[in-house]
């Protein structure tokens, strides 16, 4: 994908405050933080691999850090930036990837939504390493992965990810990273349109129907990430084989390969963010249309 470096005021570089240039952290029993809509898995495969599926109705919680870290330590929250320095920083480039698709993808839907007579209001991407205080979604460790906090209409991001979706799921390359923060940032479009409140509302009062709206949300933003990677293309700005990139960290996240990978049998009925299959199909289904109606995964019969 063809970048720059950008600035941007909605970016928060808190990685000083932890340390900073990547993390080493407890991948077993780690809580998962209240209210948050992350990129994919499942709780009972955090010992096995990174991504957890964070998609809680409701808001609130979080867990004790000293319970995870030991007596005394505490999680930095975006209120106290500590970038690190760009002539020490070892994720400097990733960092400023990172940036550009933020600033990008918030571009694009604030000129789509401007067209469908939506307001946008803006998302703010926190840049953390280790642990993270959340303005609204309670505490997390880097164990949890890449998530957005309605609450606090803000993506948390530990760059050391990047290196572990590489090694434990096979998705590398600058696209499949790009997938991810478009992923994210459906999240927050839907939080923006009112999506996300409602899926709370009809969850909270039919629970038996959880699982079915957690897939059905986490494949929109799905088709979100593609709509997004439409406008990427039309500008010219993908390469050869960006695509396939992010056709291959869809499929990594799917709750069928990541419940193999742990071992284990495939129980469709524990899904919550959708089959590999599904999960590239759909981000495929908003590349090629480029619109945010081809993405309406609550009312298609079939998903």
């Amino acid at each position: 994908m063809k970048w720059k470096r950008v600035r941007s005021k909605d970016v928060i570089d808190i990685r000083g405050a932890s340390g900073g240039g990547g993390s080493s952290r407890s991948r077993s029993s780690i809580p998962i933080p209240s209210g948050v809509a992350g990129l994919g898995g499942g709780a009972g495969l955090i010992v096995v691999i990174v991504i957890v599926a964070v998609n809680a109705f409701g808001g609130g919680g979080g867990f004790d850090l000293q319970s995870a870290f030991g007596t005394g330590t505490g999680a930095p929250g975006a209120g106290d930036p500590s970038p690190i320095p760009p002539g020490e920083d070892p994720q400097r480039d990733l960092k400023d990837f990172s940036t550009f698709v933020f600033s990008d993808a918030q571009r694009t839907w604030e000129g789509t939504l401007a067209r469908d007579d939506e307001n946008y209001r803006k998302a703010e991407l926190v840049l953390y390493a280790s642990a993270v205080s959340t303005g609204g979604c309670g505490n997390a460790t880097s164990a949890v992965g890449p998530f957005y906090c309605p609450a606090d209409q803000r993506v948390y991001l530990d760059l050391s990810f990047y290196e572990d979706m590489r090694r434990q799921l096979g998705a590398s390359g600058d696209f499949a990273w790009a997938y991810v923060i478009a992923h994210e940032m459906g999240h927050h479009v839907q939080r923006v349109t009112g999506t996300a409140a409602e899926v709370d509302r009809l969850a909270s009062a039919n629970p038996g129907d959880a699982n079915d709206l957690s897939v059905r949300q986490e494949l929109q933003a799905d088709c979100y990430a593609g709509v997004w990677a439409a406008t990427v293309y039309a500008e010219g700005n993908l390469e050869s084989g960006d695509l396939d990139e992010a056709f291959t960290a869809a499929e990594a996240v799917g709750d069928d390969r990541l419940q193999k990978q742990a071992g284990g049998s495939v129980n469709p009925d524990s899904f919550t963010h959708g089959t590999s299959e599904q999960r590239r199909r759909w981000f495929e289904a908003g590349y090629e249309s480029g619109e945010p109606a081809r993405c309406d995964t609550f009312s298609a019969d079939s998903l």
